[in-house]
Formats: structure tokens, C-alpha cells, sequence
């Protein structure tokens, strides 16, 4: 944390200023060099006031285990009506400033459409809770290490990924820009698991461990899936247009249907689809769909050629 500028002693050397001014002028002109700035954006969200809503909103999915830690069962009514006014116009307040700098319009003119998203996303707050009840059980299930439920969700970076995840895609899904994305690359940056917002994930969902793991965008997971670390769920290639843009929004991430089983390391690409009750082994490559009940153990030895911008 910076220091602020009453924390400095009087004694500390302060710079002249002409330095200021020279270093301000440099600033204001930086068309000389190469790079050139970014200029300051208008109506940008706040990453710490989104931050700051997250964590309002596990209060809410996990009572008790984030924010107050205190809250009985019978303060739960007092403890949900107050976190939810408080946190409503926080929330619309972003949503509004995420429509108005992806727009570049004014907060007036997106103000009943950002108070409408964020009343949408709350009414499926009990559906999100009970989703990651489900999550909860499943690292439960899946780990003979854990102790209880609660080790569980104080402690699994799978449990912190998929709870921001789950809270991330209902806003995708309502079309709230920046917002989801900033909500996964937290999460991202605290777990080392990678999930796109824009990726849609079945019930049971289970990370075990956790680091290294990536999930794109067009994923679709099934229920009861189960995943470890070093994982990739990824894109084989991408399609370009007449000038040579990147094709963005086709499906091009992987489908993984109910019951499988990702060990370690690894790699699925494109979109294919791994059958239903599958096993798929560590540091294995997979390129091309696999048959429901099957076990793919070790990579086998092959040669293919791509032309036109195929390829992995």
C-alpha cells in the first residue's frame, strides 16, 4: 500500500519542483515514444467496489463463513435483508458504469436497464446458492482428504473458483460487460484457475487441487464432473475473416458430459466432446471426440497436416 501523504515524516527529501514540472511535461506528451498510453477512460467500473461486492455476495451464498462469522440461523432473515440493500445500489451502480463505458454513452442513459440486470441477478441468488451446496458436496465427495464441508469452503481453491465462476456467468448471461470478467481473473489471479465467465458448467462441479487449470469461454461441462490440476479445456485454432481478424464468439471449446473424469495435465481441444462417464488420463492430448465409457490413458503417435490457418 502506498503511503499516504500524511504518513511521510517532514524530514523526508521532497522533490523540486522543476523536477515535477519537467516529469509532468514528459507525462503530457508522450507521443515522442514508441508506446502510446492509454487514454483515461470514462464511466470505468471499480475493480475494489466490484471486489467489495463479491464478497458481500459469499456472505450471502455461505453465511457465517465470509463476512460476519458470527450469524446464527435465526439472524440469518435480518443478516440477508441488510446484506442485499446495501449491496443493490453498489451493484447497480457498476452494472450501470460497465453499460455506459462499453457503450460510451452517459449513466443517465442506461440507468432503469443496469437497476434491471442487477434485480434480475439477485432473484437467482437462492439458485446460485444451492448450486454451490451441490459444489460443496461434490469436493466432499471427491477428496477423501477433506475434512467436512466447511474445510471445504474456508479452504479449496476449487470451492473460491467456483463460487466466483457461478457468480461471474449469471452476469454474463445477463449481458453485463467487464464486470464477469473481472469477477473470474480475481479468482483467477487467488486459485491459478482459468474459467471464462462464458463458460457453462453442470451441478456436482469439482476442482481438485486446482492450479494450472483453464476453461474457455465456449466450454459446456456436465453434472458430476470432476477435474484436476494442470487441465485444459481449450481451443484448437481460431477461424479468421477477409482481413485477417480474429472470428470471435463461435463454439470452439470442448463439450464434457455428465460423469468424467480429467486427470492431471490433461489437454482437450476444440470443440469435441467427451462422452458421458469417461476417464481421461493424466498429460493425455485429445483432439477428436471420445465415445461415452471410455478410457483414454496415453496419447497414441500420429502425423496430420494443416493448411490455412488449421492447426492447433
Amino acid at each position: 500500500m502506498n503511503p499516504r501523504i500524511s504518513d511521510i515524516p517532514a524530514v523526508a527529501p521532497r522533490p523540486t519542483e522543476t523536477l515535477v514540472d519537467v516529469v509532468v511535461e514528459a507525462l503530457l506528451a508522450p507521443d515522442r515514444r514508441e508506446g502510446k498510453p492509454l487514454p483515461c477512460p470514462r464511466h470505468l467500473p471499480s475493480r475494489a467496489a466490484v471486489l467489495g461486492i463479491v464478497a458481500d455476495l459469499r456472505s450471502i451464498l455461505f453465511p457465517g463463513f465470509f463476512g460476519a462469522t458470527d450469524v446464527t440461523q435465526e439472524e440469518l432473515p435480518t443478516h440477508f435483508r441488510t446484506t442485499l440493500e446495501n449491496l443493490f445500489p453498489a451493484l447497480t451502480w457498476q452494472i450501470q458504469r460497465s453499460f455506459c463505458f462499453h457503450r460510451d454513452i452517459s449513466p443517465e442513459d442506461c440507468a432503469d436497464e443496469a437497476a434491471s440486470a442487477a434485480s434480475a441477478f439477485l432473484t437467482r441468488l437462492p439458485d446460485l446458492r444451492s448450486r454451490l451446496a451441490l459444489d460443496v458436496q461434490a469436493a466432499l465427495d471427491g477428496d477423501p482428504a477433506a475434512r467436512g464441508p466447511e474445510e471445504t469452503v474456508l479452504c479449496y481453491p476449487g470451492v473460491l473458483a467456483i463460487t466466483s465462476h457461478r457468480i461471474a456467468h449469471e452476469l454474463f448471461r445477463l449481458g453485463v460487460p467487464i464486470l464477469p470478467r473481472l469477477i473470474a481473473e480475481h479468482a483467477h489471479g487467488a486459485t491459478g484457475i482459468d474459467i471464462h465467465p462464458g463458460a457453462t458448467i453442470g451441478k456436482r462441479f469439482f476442482i481438485d487441487h486446482g492450479t494450472g487449470v483453464v476453461i474457455g469461454e465456449t466450454a459446456v461441462i456436465g453434472d458430476n464432473v470432476r477435474l484436476y490440476q494442470g487441465v485444459t479445456l481449450g481451443a484448437k485454432s481460431f477461424p479468421v475473416d477477409g482481413t485477417g481478424a480474429v472470428v470471435k464468439g463461435l463454439p470452439r471449446h470442448p463439450v464434457v458430459e455428465d460423469d468424467v473424469v480429467i486427470y492431471s495435465g490433461a489437454t482437450v481441444l476444440g470443440r469435441i466432446t467427451i462422452g458421458r462417464g469417461s476417464v481421461i488420463g493424466g498429460n493425455v492430448w485429445v483432439t477428436k471426440s471420445v465415445p461415452p465409457g471410455t478410457r483414454v490413458t496415453q496419447a497414441v503417435a500420429g502425423r496430420e497436416s494443416w493448411a490455412e490457418g488449421g492447426g492447433i
